[in-house]
């Protein structure tokens, strides 16, 4: 069986093309403007907050704790939401590292 194209890039690469897909829905931006606004996790705010079904938040939450940008924690019914703080500030290192290696010497 043949290479898969994501296994030319790097690890990073591929890292950074999945963060940036998730990050490609207004929804989830939209998720984390809201969770990092807050000064604590969130729990069950978000249907109100953003205006989606539930099952529609559900499934962009989701996306979000699969990347691990965000965490969660269980208790009872409810599932509370908070920022991963570590894998935020790794993102965001990555990105500005995307983005100040850039050459604007060309064309």
């Amino acid at each position: 069986m043949g290479l898969t194209k994501s296994q030319i890039f790097t690890e990073e690469q591929n890292e950074l093309a999945k963060f940036a897909k998730v990050l490609g829905h207004p929804a989830r931006i939209a998720i984390l403007e809201y969770i990092t606004k807050q000064n604590s996790c969130i729990c069950n705010d978000l249907v109100q907050e953003i205006g989606l079904a539930q099952a529609t938040i559900s499934q962009h939450l989701r996306e979000l704790k699969n990347i691990g940008i965000i965490q969660g924690t269980i208790e009872g019914t409810s599932v509370c939401y908070c920022i991963n703080s570590e894998k935020w500030n790794e993102m965001q290192q990555k990105l500005a590292a995307l983005f100040t290696n850039i050459s604007a010497n060309c064309c």
